[in-house]
């Protein structure tokens, strides 16, 4: 799924104009996307969580040249699956994923 698609389903599910929908769904990611920015985590229950991660500065390698340069600290934004998602993405045929039922 795609930004356009989700703004078709808010916009059917909701039963409103698809301006809307998009009014609502670009607020939303600039929210979180402002949130991040700031340094702050998204908890989102039943689906999962956004924090920032902070990377220090290391010695990398070029592929191309195998000259080692400096690689400067950064930040990066990383999602957690939280349980409840991860259990309806491993939900196999109706069954509850489990350990037993891959072996």
């Amino acid at each position: 799924m795609n930004k356009a698609k989700l703004i078709e389903k808010v916009s059917e599910r909701a039963h409103i104009r698809s301006n809307t929908a998009k009014v609502i769904v670009n607020t939303i990611f600039d929210s979180m996307r402002e949130s991040l920015e700031k340094g702050e985590g998204i908890e989102i229950r039943g689906f999962g969580s956004f924090v920032v991660r902070q990377y220090g500065a290391y010695k990398g390698r070029n592929p191309k040249t195998g000259k080692i340069v400096d690689v400067r600290p950064k930040k990066l934004p990383f999602f957690k699956v939280g349980k409840e998602l991860k259990e309806k993405v491993n939900n196999i045929e109706g069954q509850e994923y489990s350990k037993n039922s891959i072996e």
